[in-house]
């Protein structure tokens, strides 16, 4: 069992009123760890140390932002044993997860390093003469990341490795569900040598977190907000920061689609669905949901898919072996029991998998899904990919433009200027032609459109979300005015 303090201006300090709340393993029910509950007071003094460490962080040179983000990608790799450990503990995913997530994390810091000397500005040719205009690219102040359990290594260090580069400061909203696991990214920056309130993490009780939240996004000096998670609560932090007038970046639900054309390679197509459903218990924003498949080919499809599907062991994530671990909580097993049980009664044929078994939920596969079975259209975020029926390609475009949200697809076929067409028709601001819809890389640009929320992080793109775009004119001769 894990203690957690907060980690305000540089110093580890219980909650100010003593709560403290507690994370069990999801499979034995023990205390994973103990938490500070902070309380909207402690949340305040996060956004001061934030405020108060600003000028410092912002002021100084790319070169000595670089090297300690270096250093902190250092410093990560070397605990990712420490990651696991805690990953394993808190989510009840599966070690070679939680090594994964150590591993791109650390890159995430080392491409956020490269970033800081790409933070610049350009002249704009001016109609008015004697007058030299240009722009310049500014940290924006205090920045809030509020980060989720599932990818918690990853999604966290996303969520301030990009706002440091650019020379903000920040604060880290912890999961209730991984505070210990979230704790570490604050302390590997903290040791790579960043000065005491440049990184700041807050955990909250569940019951208290939306107060928390509120209280950060209402903080005069915090001046950009980015949040993972459920496009529920996503829509509830966005309108908190409209009330602010301040920007927020969304990184949301998904109900990604495999769409399989009459000619793709069935044996790949297979293999990147298996990978894009069941990675993480299918607890993840790009996970596969959805296979829209052309008739012609469904049944050899469905049949490999399924053979496939009962290959994957799945059990308690620390014994050795397992693909599947544990879903996060017993309430996530009940909500998706009770999604397949709907589809099931619905005409819907279960061919490999079927409901949980306390937490662990076996690789599940679902044929012959329709409309009006609720796992056509509600994300289920664990192991079960629903497999949808369809005449042709204007069909197949149809089926997976149908729902509501928009982050990562995926098409199959063999002729790929024809896969490709498809894939640009495709309402999913990321599509993957012969490829997985689980693909995330530090450089390339990551966001979702329509309730997959909206910006994007990631390699330049991160730069419009975490400066001002100021403009700024220098008159080099006399200027005429018309009075």
């Amino acid at each position: 069992m894990v203690e957690v303090p907060l980690l305000i201006a540089g110093r580890d300090v219980p909650a100010s009123q003593g709560a403290s709340f507690e994370r069990r393993h999801p499979v034995t029910g023990a205390v994973a760890s103990r938490a500070a509950a902070a309380s909207t007071a402690d949340a305040v003094a996060a956004a001061q140390a934030a405020q108060d460490a600003f000028p410092a962080w912002s002021g100084l040179g790319p070169s000595a932002r670089r090297a300690a983000l270096l250093k902190a990608a250092d410093l990560l790799e070397a605990r990712t044993g420490e990651v696991i450990e805690r990953m394993v503990s808190e989510t009840g995913c599966t070690p070679p997860w939680a090594g994964f997530n150590a591993f791109l994390a650390a890159n995430m810091l080392r491409d956020a390093a490269a970033l800081t000397t790409q933070v610049g500005g350009e002249v704009i040719p001016s109609d008015r003469p004697g007058t030299f205009l240009f722009t310049v690219r500014q940290p924006a102040g205090v920045v809030l990341g509020i980060a989720p359990w599932n990818a918690p290594i990853i999604l966290g260090v996303r969520a301030v490795a990009s706002p440091l580069a650019c020379g903000n400061t920040v604060v880290l909203k912890s999961s209730e569900t991984c505070p210990a696991t979230h704790r570490l990214i604050g302390e590997v920056l903290r040791d790579a040598g960043l000065p005491p309130g440049t990184v700041n993490v807050v955990s909250s009780s569940p019951a208290d977190a939306p107060a928390v939240v509120q209280a950060l996004i209402a903080h005069p000096a915090v001046r950009r907000v980015n949040f993972t998670g459920s496009s529920k609560v996503g829509r509830a932090v966005a309108e908190v920061a409209a009330a602010h007038f301040k920007p927020v970046l969304l990184e949301l639900g998904g109900k990604a689609p495999v769409v399989v054309l009459d000619d793709a390679d069935l044996d790949q197509a297979v293999a990147a669905t298996a990978f894009s459903a069941y990675a993480n218990q299918g607890q993840i924003c790009m996970s596969a949901e959805r296979v829209v498949i052309d008739e012609s080919v469904a049944d050899a499809f469905v049949d490999r898919l399924a053979t496939k599907a009962r290959s994957l062991p799945a059990g308690d994530p620390r014994k050795e072996g397992m693909v599947l671990g544990s879903l996060v909580s017993p309430e996530a097993a009940r909500r998706l029991g009770a999604l397949v049980a709907d589809a099931v009664e619905k005409g819907a044929r279960c061919v490999a998998g079927g409901p949980p078994k306390g937490t662990i939920m076996e690789a599940t596969v679902l044929d012959r899904v329709t409309p009006e079975m609720k796992l056509y259209g509600e994300e289920s975020f664990g192991p079960v990919i629903c497999v949808v029926r369809v005449r042709g390609v204007e069909e197949a475009i149809r089926v997976a433009n149908d729902t509501e949200y928009g982050l990562s697809s995926s098409v199959f076929g063999r002729d790929v200027t024809r896969a490709l067409a498809v894939a640009q028709r495709l309402q999913a601001s990321m599509c993957h032609v012969n490829g997985p819809t689980v693909h995330d890389e530090a450089q390339m640009p990551f966001g979702g459109m329509k309730a997959s929320g909206n910006g994007r992080f990631g390699g330049r793109a991160a730069l419009d979300e975490f400066t001002e775009l100021r403009t700024f004119t220098v008159a080099t001769a006399p200027l005429q005015y018309p009075f």
